[in-house]
């Protein structure tokens, strides 16, 4: 069961001017802290996203421009581990290992296979709609990663304490999702809910995370099975 406890945190108010017109566009700095089990914290903090999605009546801010996306295959590892791109983004994914990959994903954010592909060769996605994609190889089981396609802008990565913070956040009617990576899907959509920032407050609260079970760290191979870990592979 998950219990939301406040936390003293200090919405800054920040008004600014419209170039035109006399009335006053009233923003506020947003912040937020996720607690995570102790032992959890003395090993390391999950990565983990809160996002604000508009409700009706409030504004919907477009993404920053950005030429592409990227997800590299190198060292037989994925980089960056945590993408966030807007819906509707390409991302390319590059091989820079001297031998082959295969990419694949079968979560609800977007399911594909790109097959096998060699050293120096790029294959591209487009993520047409919201959600988590988990990225992995089937033949490096070791090599995993997460691209999270998002509606909106009003997003915020924690930092190594658990806590996040969203600057110029125009006040509204706005819906809060948290992503934990090892938290099941189950237990994310739980935490989903309606809130309003208003010219007063920007405080979203504590999170705590200790009861809600983790899942390990492993994976099935984009069959569904086991990876063959008397095998190694030559590639």
């Amino acid at each position: 069961m998950l219990y939301v406890h406040k936390l003293f945190c200090v919405a800054v108010l920040s008004l600014t001017l419209p170039a035109q017109g006399n009335s006053l566009q009233t923003k506020v700095d947003v912040r937020m802290h996720i607690l995570f089990p102790q032992e959890q914290m003395k090993r390391h903090t999950p990565p983990a996203v809160l996002w604000l999605k508009p409700l009706q009546g409030t504004p919907v801010l477009p993404f920053p421009p950005r030429d592409n996306y990227t997800l590299v295959q190198k060292n037989r590892m994925f980089s960056p581990h945590l993408l966030i791109v807007p819906v509707g983004s390409t991302v390319l994914f590059p091989n820079e290992d001297p031998f082959f990959h295969n990419v694949f994903s079968l979560f609800d954010g977007k399911r594909f296979d790109l097959g096998l592909y060699e050293a120096g060769s790029t294959k591209e996605v487009k993520f047409s709609r919201e959600g988590v994609s988990y990225i992995f190889c089937n033949i490096h089981p070791e090599m995993s990663a997460v691209i999270l396609s998002l509606p909106t802008p009003l997003y915020a990565i924690a930092d190594s304490n658990g806590g996040f913070q969203l600057h110029d956040v125009p006040v509204g009617e706005y819906e809060l999702h948290v992503w934990v990576e090892g938290t099941p899907q189950p237990a994310l959509d739980r935490l989903v809910r309606d809130i309003h920032l208003g010219s007063d407050t920007g405080d979203l609260g504590e999170l705590n995370m200790s009861s809600i079970p983790q899942q390990p760290p492993t994976h099935l191979n984009k069959f569904g099975q086991p990876y063959d870990q008397d095998s190694k592979p030559t590639y």
